[in-house]
């Protein structure tokens, strides 16, 4: 049985070693005579192998082969475009006692109060049943705009309260909108 230990153990540094000799990101490497700038066979223990090197005693290598790096998320554009600033008449609404299945509609003004377009790259409600639209021309200094939001509670009920984000070129580059309600079910479907 120990033997047996033995002639695994020296299998698996072999393999090691070839791994390592064979597959760096050099390619091939044929032993040569002594040069200084190769690292003596009893440093290997402190230089381990590259990570990009794949281990067959611990890894499937057909999953790594497969594997692609995942890039960096682009900038968004707002990020990158000349900045300017908006003013919003109001961030926030309270649609107050609502129905459930009903369309509550409120309109967001604002004034592009800088000296650069205003470009609204994106707006995104907290969840579905918060719709906004908004304009995709840019907003020239001085004009205005309006996004509207769409909040329908379907099911929802008692105290809701939702977002809309909105992604401009302004500094910062999120401006986040208000609303809420207190959803209530109709008497039709009230149990009794």
């Amino acid at each position: 049985m120990k033997e047996n230990i033995k002639i695994g153990l020296l299998g698996v540094i072999a393999l090691t070693l070839i791994v390592n000799t064979f597959f760096t990101d050099n390619g091939p490497q044929r032993m040569s005579a002594p040069d200084n700038n190769v690292a003596p066979v009893s440093n290997i223990a402190a230089n381990p192998a590259p990570s990009n090197i794949i281990n067959p005693l611990t890894s499937n290598p057909l999953s790594q082969a497969n594997a692609s790096p995942t890039p960096p998320p682009a900038p968004k554009l707002s990020e990158t475009r000349s900045k300017t600033s908006a003013k919003f008449a109001d961030v926030a609404h309270n649609f107050g006692s609502i129905q459930q299945d009903s369309k509550n509609t409120k309109v967001f003004k604002f004034t592009n109060t800088g000296s650069e377009p205003l470009i609204i790259e994106d707006a995104k409600g907290s969840c579905g049943c918060t719709v906004p639209k908004f304009p995709k021309e840019p907003i020239k200094p001085g004009e205005t705009g309006e996004i509207e939001v769409v909040y329908s509670p379907g099911k929802q009920q008692g105290a809701q309260t939702k977002t809309v984000t909105i992604t401009a070129n302004t500094d910062p580059i999120t401006t986040t909108l208000n609303i809420s309600a207190n959803v209530e079910v109709p008497n039709s479907e009230v149990p009794k």
